[in-house]
């Protein structure tokens, strides 16, 4: 049956309160009046009236039926029934009505709890909650103690300690850390702009956005020259902060320094053969920011080995960002066929537009989206041949 049913209504109440429509009227902030709403309500025509006269009836008597929804009726004539009222309208007359229909009194007294808790500590979020009602009332057991993270950091604005010397009553640091992302929206939307560092973004740049102190980034590499030695001992295989690492030309023992290899697979790094004036750095998939402002990075050949697949050229992509001069090692088709006993799949292909690959590059890596050699395929770095390697760089 075509015509509107009480549970369908019912479940047009449903969707408002899944928008977050119902509990953002209780924030009153002069907008146009929500109530009473009129519901899409769908009835019997004429004609229906007439052929399934005994269907209708029944129709009508169960939506006149309906609680806490208003149905206004209409007259009608028709030449063979006579003169009739039929429900015309459906309305939804308040917010009380809806949230008897779906009981929710619960969380509708949370959600008034919350907005009057906001409204004394920091207006300035209203605007939010009332735009993402349902995400402010997921939060409701936590809202509290959002608010005095944020009233920390406006009274210590940029304060250069770690999360874990935060001295908040109630709130340790997995608090923090676990609700960096929503804090990062709210605390936007409460501090003032010049003690925020908008350069730093998502959940794991938090400690830097907002002037925590951040676990250092840190440089793993292997020095390949045997001529060069930065500490003592035959394996030269050294970790230093990033910052230490952007001071390492001052050494005169690394001035002898011209190329550097990037490698994402940690045997590859600590296998990579001797090659003359070189250093291998042991990669960090998608993440280059260690490697970012080092300025004699820039004056130095780059080369990056990553896998063969899509995921490869989209790092290779990324840090071409950082470091536009950097070469691709072992990334090309001959490669590619001179290993194919070795071929596996991709788990979740890449497939985005990079715009800092070579004509051959990109070529590669638009036959890997295309299939053009096997659906999905991979080749992992760590199975190319090391002889092969070898060959390759010269060694």
């Amino acid at each position: 049956m075509a015509w509107t049913t009480v549970n369908e209504l019912k479940q047009q109440v449903k969707r408002l309160w899944d928008r977050g429509a119902l509990l953002a009227t209780l924030i009153d902030d002069n907008d146009e009046p929500f109530f009473p709403r009129r519901l899409v309500f769908k009835t019997p025509s004429a004609k229906e009236l007439s052929e399934r006269y005994d269907e209708a009836r029944q129709w009508m008597a169960s939506v006149q039926k309906a609680d806490h929804l208003q149905i206004t009726m209409k007259p009608v004539r028709h030449r063979l029934l006579g003169d009739n009222v039929v429900p015309a309208k459906a309305w939804l007359k308040s917010f009380d009505d809806a949230i008897q229909i779906l009981g929710k009194k619960r969380e509708a007294q949370q959600f008034s709890e919350l907005i009057s808790l906001t409204r004394s500590r920091h207006p300035t979020l209203l605007p939010w909650v009332k735009l993402h009602a349902i995400k402010a009332l997921s939060l409701t057991d936590v809202w509290a103690r959002l608010l005095d993270v944020i009233d920390w950091l406006k009274a210590n604005p940029k304060p250069a300690i770690y999360l874990r010397q935060v001295d908040i009553p109630g709130i340790d640091t997995k608090f923090i850390e676990s609700s960096r992302a929503v804090l990062i929206v709210l605390l936007d939307l409460c501090l003032p702009a010049d003690i925020i560092n908008r350069q730093f973004t998502g959940a794991g740049r938090f400690e830097l956005r907002y002037g925590f102190l951040s676990k250092p980034e840190r440089v793993r590499f292997r020095v390949l020259d045997p001529d060069i030695r930065l500490i003592g001992g035959s394996i030269q295989d050294i970790e230093l902060t990033s910052d230490a690492f952007r001071c390492l030309d001052s050494d005169e023992r690394f001035k002898g320094v011209g190329r550097v290899f990037i490698t994402e697979n940690e045997i590859n790094f600590l296998t990579f053969p001797a090659v003359e004036q070189s250093l291998v750095l042991f990669g960090a998939g998608y993440g280059f920011e260690a490697l970012a402002d080092i300025p004699w990075l820039a004056r130095l050949q780059i080369y990056y080995w990553g896998d063969i697949d899509t995921h490869g050229f989209a790092i290779l992509d990324q840090l071409r960002a950082k470091l536009p001069h950097t070469q691709s090692l072992l990334m090309d088709e001959a490669t590619l066929l001179a290993h194919r006993p070795f071929w596996g799949q991709e788990g979740r292909p890449e497939n985005r537009q990079l715009k800092r690959l070579t004509a051959a590059e990109l070529a590669l890596y638009n036959d890997l989206i295309d299939n053009r050699f096997q659906n999905r395929l991979r080749l992992e770095q760590e199975l190319v041949g090391f002889n092969y390697l070898c060959t390759k760089i010269g060694s």
